[in-house]
């Protein structure tokens, strides 16, 4: 059963953050799901069917960009939303914008603009005029 939001699938080796962001997001009525790194959000993502994919860049096995980067290479998850949730260096933001990511979220972060920018992503729902590869007009910052 999704919660009332929509389901977020959290993706971050840091167990402190994934909890931060857990807490952050139930609270305002969303269902959390957690993954450790990329190859568990890749091994979860077709079980849980999320409304919104975050992810951190630096992780274990696999990081967040290669995973963005599968995710809109499969048919059944490119149209997911997906943010990043990390440093946000200038290397991340142009490798994520190419990988199709939605939206950008510096760590630290301020807990109202992690439910704005998972919100805004949630509400989006799955533009039919974008197939993720195109991801240049699709990223917002929530500092923006």
């Amino acid at each position: 059963m999704s919660g009332a939001c929509g389901r977020v699938l959290v993706v971050d080796d840091n167990k402190v953050i994934r909890q931060l962001i857990r807490v952050n997001l139930e609270l305002e009525g969303f269902e959390v799901v957690t993954a450790t790194d990329g190859v568990e959000c890749l091994d979860l993502v077709h079980r849980v069917l999320p409304d919104v994919i975050t992810l951190d860049v630096v992780m274990p096995r696999l990081d967040g960009l290669q995973t963005a980067t599968r995710l809109r290479s499969d048919p059944r998850t490119r149209h997911l939303p997906v943010a990043i949730i990390s440093a946000c260096t200038p290397y991340e933001v142009d490798s994520g914008v190419a990988a199709g990511v939605d939206g950008f979220l510096a760590k630290p972060f301020e807990p109202s603009e992690l439910v704005r920018l998972v919100r805004r992503l949630a509400d989006r729902e799955a533009p039919s005029s974008f197939d993720g590869r195109h991801g240049a007009g699709r990223a917002e910052s929530a500092a923006g």
